[in-house]
C-alpha cells in the first residue's frame, strides 16, 4: 500500500499498526529564530506607524517615549512567553497554552479569533502597506486609488503564500535575506538622520530639544491607548517563535536567546529611526505623510528617494512572510487538537502544513476587501492583546499553583504581571475613554464562535459528517495527519 494511503487508512479506521509518524521537522536554528522574530517585527510598522503615534500623542518627545515603552512591553511579554514555550514545548502559541491551562472552551475561542481575526488582519495590514509603498512613486502628488492598492495587496498575499506552501527552508531563507535588507535600510535612515543633524541647525531640530519635545502632549486614555496600539503593532512578531516551537532546534536554549537578541536590536533601531524622521521632517510634515519613509527619502536622497519606497516594500514583504510562516501553524495545531477539520500536513512534502496556509490566505484576502490600514491595526491590537492577557494570566497561575513543573527557562513573576496590567489597559482604555461601536462588533464576532463550539466541539454533533469531510479533504489535498514533535 502507498505510504500516504496507509497513513490515511490508519488515521480513519484506527488500526493498531502505525507507519512511521509524520512530524514537522526541526529546521530553525538560532539565526533562523532571530530572523523570524526580528524579520517579522521590522516590517510595515516602522514605515507606517510613526505618523499615527505622533498624531495620537501630539508631541515628538511623547512619541519617542511610546516607542521605547512599546519595546519594553514587547521584551517582557516575549520573555514571559519564552517560559511558557519551555514549560509547554508545543507549537501553536496562545491557542496551545490556553488549551493546556484553561481547557477546550477558551482555547477554541482563541483559535477561532486568531485564525479568523488576528492573523488575517495582521497580514492584510502588512499587504496594504507593501502596496502603498510600491505604488507611491507612481502617484507622487496624490494618494493612490484604493482599488489599485487592494489589488496590489492581494497579489502580495498570494506570492508570500505560495513561497510558504512550497517549503519551510525556502521561507526561512527568504526571512534571513530580507532581514539583512531591512537592517541595512534602517541603518541608512539612521545615518542619514545623523548627517542631517550635523549639517542642519534648522527649526526642524528644535522640536527635539527638551524644552520643546513634550509641547502639545495628549494625555487622555484613548489617545495613549491608540498610540500604544500603533507602537506595539510595529513590534508585532515578538511571539512568533512560540507558534513554531516544534520546528525550533533546542528550543530551551534558542528560544530565549533569539528573543533577547531580536527585540533588543529592533528597539534600538526603532528609536534611532524615529529620531532620524524627526530630524529631517517637522512634526506636521511627519503626521501628514502617507508614506513616511518615502517623504524622508525625497528630502534626504533627492532624486534617489524612490529607493526608500522599494526598501520599505521589501521590508514589509519579509514581515508578511514571517507572519504567514507562523500564522498557518495556529490553524494547523487547532486542527491537530480536534478544533478544526483535521487536514494538517502534506505527505508528499512534509515540510509545510499547506492546507492551513491555504485557509489563512483565503481569510486574509477576504479581510483585505473592506479594511484600511489604521482601522485594521486598531482592531488587530484590541483583539490580540485581549488573548495575550488570558495567556499571561495562565503563566501567573502556573507559577503560583504549579511551581514543581520543569522550567528550563524562568522569568520573575513581576514581568508577566506588568505585561498583564499593560494588556488590560490596552483593551479597556479605548473603550472607557472613547467607546466605538466597532469594538462591540469585534466582541460579538468573537462570541459568535459559540455557534460552532457548542454543537460541533462540545456535544460532537454530526461526527460522521465531519469524518467524511476530513477524509475527502485529505484525499483531495493529499495530506495525512501529523503527530507532535516534542
Amino acid at each position: 500500500m502507498h505510504p500516504f494511503c496507509r497513513s490515511l487508512f490508519i488515521h480513519v479506521f484506527g488500526q493498531s499498526i502505525k507507519p512511521e509518524a509524520l512530524k514537522m521537522k526541526r529546521e530553525i536554528g538560532l539565526i533562523g529564530g532571530v530572523a523570524l522574530v526580528s524579520g517579522t517585527m521590522i516590517g510595515s510598522g516602522i514605515f507606517m506607524s510613526p505618523q499615527f503615534v505622533l498624531a495620537f500623542v501630539g508631541s515628538p518627545g511623547a512619541s519617542l517615549v511610546i516607542w521605547a515603552l512599546s519595546g519594553v512591553v514587547a521584551m517582557f511579554a516575549a520573555l514571559s512567553y519564552t517560559e511558557l514555550g519551555t514549560v509547554i514545548p508545543e507549537s501553536g502559541g496562545d491557542f496551545i497554552y490556553i488549551l493546556r491551562i484553561y481547557g477546550s472552551c477558551p482555547a477554541f475561542f482563541a483559535a477561532f479569533t486568531f485564525i479568523l481575526v488576528v492573523k488575517p488582519f495582521s497580514m492584510a495590514a502588512m499587504a496594504i502597506s507593501i502596496a502603498e509603498y510600491v505604488i507611491a512613486p507612481f502617484y507622487p502628488d496624490c494618494h493612490a486609488p484604493q482599488l489599485v492598492v487592494k489589488c496590489a495587496a492581494a497579489v502580495t498575499i498570494l506570492v508570500v503564500a505560495i513561497a510558504n506552501i512550497l517549503n519551510v527552508r525556502a521561507a526561512i531563507r527568504i526571512q534571513v535575506v530580507f532581514l539583512v535588507a531591512k537592517v541595512l535600510t534602517l541603518t541608512l535612515i539612521v545615518i542619514g538622520g545623523i548627517v542631517e543633524l550635523i549639517q542642519s541647525s534648522s527649526v526642524i531640530v528644535e522640536s527635539l530639544k527638551v524644552e520643546n519635545a513634550f509641547k502639545g502632549t495628549q494625555y487622555s486614555l484613548s489617545t495613549l491607548g491608540m498610540a500604544f496600539f500603533q507602537g506595539l503593532w510595529s513590534y508585532a512578531g515578538w511571539y512568533n517563535l512560540n507558534y513554531v516551537t516544534e520546528e525550533l532546534k533546542r528550543p530551551e536554549v534558542n528560544l530565549p536567546r533569539a528573543v533577547v537578541i531580536a527585540i533588543s536590536l529592533v528597539t534600538g533601531l526603532y528609536l534611532l529611526v524615529n529620531v532620524s524622521y524627526l530630524t529631517v521632517m517637522t512634526p506636521r510634515e511627519l503626521m501628514s505623510s502617507s508614506a513616511v519613509a518615502v517623504t524622508w527619502g525625497n528630502k534626504v536622497l533627492g532624486s534617489w528617494g524612490w529607493i526608500m519606497s522599494v526598501a520599505a516594500a521589501l521590508s514589509a514583504f519579509g514581515s508578511l512572510n514571517g507572519t504567514f510562516f507562523s500564522g498557518g501553524r495556529v490553524c494547523f495545531v487547532a486542527a491537530r487538537e480536534g478544533h478544526m477539520v483535521r487536514i494538517p500536513l502534506p505527505y508528499e512534502h512534509i515540510l509545510t502544513p499547506s492546507p492551513a496556509l491555504i485557509f489563512t490566505t483565503v481569510v486574509s484576502l477576504v479581510v483585505l476587501i473592506p479594511g484600511d490600514f489604521q482601522s485594521i491595526v486598531n482592531f488587530f491590537s484590541f483583539t490580540a492583546w485581549f488573548f495575550y492577557a488570558i495567556t499571561l494570566s495562565g503563566l501567573i497561575y502556573l507559577k503560583i499553583k504549579k511551581p514543581e513543573l520543569p522550567r528550563p527557562y524562568k522569568v520573575p513573576i513581576i514581568l508577566p504581571i506588568l505585561v498583564l496590567i499593560a494588556a488590560i489597559f490596552l483593551v479597556l482604555a479605548p473603550i472607557i475613554d472613547d467607546p466605538q461601536i466597532e469594538y462591540l462588533y469585534v466582541t460579538l464576532f468573537i462570541l459568535s464562535g459559540a455557534i460552532i463550539y457548542v454543537p460541533f466541539i462540545h456535544y460532537k454533533l454530526c461526527p460522521g459528517l465531519l469524518t467524511k469531510l476530513t477524509v475527502f479533504l485529505q484525499l483531495f489535498l493529499e495530506v495525512a495527519p501529523a503527530e507532535k514533535n516534542l
